[in-house]
């Protein structure tokens, strides 16, 4: 097993990387390199799964012409995403740039604040064993969102042996079974059924999750609405068999897309990733897919950020689901989705590496400055993550006062724990919920200012 190392958003020096030309490393780096994530997805989607790219099955953003790495000559040059990918004996794993390159904490603390789940107990490591383990944590997110729609349904062929003959006559199976004629007649029906292949393959990873070294019964009771999704799943898959599991995912490896019950479609994806993991097994596999576990940097830090002004009472915009989008001209026409604004005040997240005294890029500030002034907006600002540093700092920095109708910009930033002596994750979440204290104190002091 070859294990390559990198960091997020190294796009100017990259990462030299030790390999005999024409050999099976260069031959998996090179199909990975410069493949759009679309491609990747559509060609090798049953073992990989890159977020938010397949929280939607039928997203259509431009992210699906993002590539993960470029390979020039021997060079890895890396863009905004984290995690590992990884073909045959090959593996790249690929920190956030705000890390220690030791230990995943703050990737894994953006996904436990997202995904709502506990894992101040959980080991996390640079080992992609421990972030492939994090498909479990992420199952009751995705199986709320789907029961939202209802019970998945779908036509069953259904074998009868009775009186009541109300389908299509099986003769061979009718001269088996009734001989002699005993009233009865065989014959079979096609009909909707909660009971089938979908439902099956989330009940078999109920199954597997209650059985998981990481507990996970505590995950498939940690809200009211997981538990009840769990009982409606298992009331209706009456013909649930251990022994079935193999066969159950067989059936499921051609994802379905349907129009109603389209979240299903990304759950029966990490349900196959979850129960097919042995199999994968980090490349042993005897085949040549691509697999594993890919996150956009950008979108976790948004995301994250929401569960920090979330209750400040901000408006988060879901540009995948056009919800929370604002007009730039007075005929309803120019939509745009600033990242967080409520009365007075917008915030755009960036998942930057600013210094304290650098410059806001040209197309960053364009962009507050048009927000404030169509909401409009007395305060505007960036909100960015600082790496660790042991001295002292400013939380907020006053960027400048815009000339015409006025307003101040400022340059807001979250300190990344410090944790280089730091040895458990749950000291690393303590230190982290004083950063986000703090930057919330910020921005209700800043608020009262402009009131």
């Amino acid at each position: 097993m070859k294990q390559i190392n990198l960091i997020d958003n190294d796009r100017k020096n990259g990462t030299e990387v030790v390999f005999t030309p024409n050999t099976e490393i260069e031959c998996n780096l090179r199909f990975i390199s410069d493949t759009t994530i679309s491609e990747l997805t559509n060609k090798q989607g049953e073992n990989l799964l890159i977020f938010p790219h397949c929280l939607n099955a039928l997203n259509t953003d431009l992210e699906g012409k993002d590539t993960i790495f470029s390979l020039r000559g021997n060079k890895i040059y890396t863009s905004n995403y984290m995690g590992f990918i990884g073909r045959g004996s090959t593996e790249v794993s690929i920190c956030s740039r705000f890390d220690d390159g030791e230990n995943n904490y703050f990737m894994h603390y953006m996904l436990q604040k997202i995904f709502a789940v506990n894992l101040f107990d959980m080991k996390i490591s640079k080992d992609n064993q421990s972030v492939w383990d994090f498909l479990i944590y992420l199952f009751p997110h995705f199986l709320k969102k789907a029961m939202r729609h209802g019970l998945y349904k779908k036509y069953q062929r259904n074998n009868y042996n009775d009186a009541r003959v109300r389908g299509t006559l099986d003769v061979a199976r009718h001269i088996k079974q009734n001989t002699p004629f005993t009233g009865k007649i065989a014959y079979s029906t096609r009909e909707y059924s909660y009971d089938n292949k979908i439902t099956q393959l989330i009940r078999h990873t109920i199954e597997y999750i209650n059985c998981h070294k990481l507990g996970g019964r505590n995950v498939l009771q940690c809200d009211i609405e997981t538990r009840q999704a769990v009982s409606q799943i298992k009331e209706a898959t009456q013909t649930y068999t251990p022994s079935q599991r193999a066969k159950v995912v067989g059936q499921n490896l051609r994802v379905e897309y349907h129009p109603f019950f389209m979240e299903y479609s990304p759950l029966q994806k990490l349900c196959l990733n979850i129960l097919r993991r042995e199999k994968i097994n980090f490349g042993s596999s005897s085949d040549d897919k691509v697999y594993g576990l890919i996150f956009d940097g950008a979108w976790l830090w948004e995301e994250y950020l929401n569960t920090v002004l979330k209750p400040l009472n901000f408006t988060h915009p879901q540009n995948r689901e056009r919800r929370g989008r604002i007009n730039l001209f007075t005929n309803n026409r120019g939509e745009s989705y600033p990242d967080f604004y409520k009365d007075g005040i917008v915030l755009d997240a960036k998942y930057k590496l600013y210094s304290e005294d650098e410059s806001i890029d040209r197309g960053d500030l364009h962009q507050i400055i048009t927000y404030m002034h169509c909401l409009p907006a007395k305060l505007g600002g960036l909100i960015y993550p600082m790496p660790p540093k042991d001295s002292e700092f400013e939380s907020y920095k006053n960027y400048g006062i815009l000339k015409g109708d006025g307003g101040n910009i400022y340059k807001l930033n979250m300190q990344i724990a410090n944790y280089s002596n730091i040895d458990e994750f749950k000291v690393f979440c303590s230190k982290m919920k004083e950063s986000e204290n703090r930057i919330q104190s910020t921005i209700v002091d800043l608020e009262k200012q402009y009131k």
